[in-house]
């Protein structure tokens, strides 16, 4: 699989797939799909699992084969990351980031404690295992921190986008009694190995994806032909 990016006023707009006649991805968010060239067989869409629909705000995810070649479009503010996942990689993710992954991957739900589940009002978090290829929806570019065993890092909880199941997550604050009290609440994480961080806190206005939409509102735009046009 080859993933080039197109530029307008040095800010990524596009990111362009090309696809073998053996590979095949798996887009979370078929709306992102802008334009497509093949044999219009080798899209298929199919709706998610209850837990998918759940955390994407979404009902249908596209399964596309190659050959073929495909647009995605990218959020004004969002940017496009892309990780190469290993068999025994032991990241933790938030389900909501994850564009495509590649096919052949597997994941699975990872239950947070009740504190960090109340904190990031989110109970689970996905691990996926490869070999593969992760697409990430991020506001910035993908970041990854090196921890230090020895030091623990802190991070605005808005701007966690993975870390390994083997770290300890505490929510907390830091600095004097002003910082403390004008911050937004941090991870304070221990342990070793990588993080992955966005370097812009979300803001829901960009994409609809990212916002609060009524569940009757979801079902008819994903359910009616062209309900996405027809149902603002």
């Amino acid at each position: 699989m080859k993933i080039t990016y197109e530029q307008a006023e040095q800010v990524t707009r596009l990111a362009s797939f090309a696809l073998d006649p053996d590979e095949s991805v798996h887009v979370l968010h078929p709306n992102q799909i802008v334009a497509f060239q093949g044999a219009s067989s080798l899209r298929e869409d199919s709706f998610m699992k209850l837990s998918g629909i759940y955390r994407k705000k979404r009902f249908v995810k596209t399964q596309i084969h190659g050959p073929v070649r495909f647009l995605l479009g990218l959020p004004e503010g969002y940017s496009l990351g892309t990780i190469e996942i290993q068999e025994d990689d032991d990241l933790l993710f938030d389900y909501r980031h994850v564009l495509f992954y590649t096919d052949g991957m597997t994941f699975h739900m990872h239950v947070q404690a009740v504190r960090n589940a109340l904190m990031t009002r989110d109970l689970v978090k996905m691990r996926f295992q490869g070999p593969g290829t992760l697409g990430l929806l991020t506001a910035g570019p993908l970041y990854p921190v090196q921890l230090n065993p020895e030091q623990p890092l802190f991070v605005d909880m808005n701007c966690l986008v993975a870390y390994s199941k083997h770290v300890s997550l505490t929510p907390c604050v830091y600095g004097n009694t002003l910082a403390s009290q004008h911050m937004n609440y941090q991870w304070e994480i221990k342990g070793s190995g990588t993080v992955l961080l966005q370097p812009c806190k979300p803001d829901s206005r960009l994409d609809e994806h990212m916002q609060n939409d009524s569940l009757l509102r979801r079902v008819l735009r994903e359910v009616i032909p062209f309900g996405g046009i027809w149902i603002k």
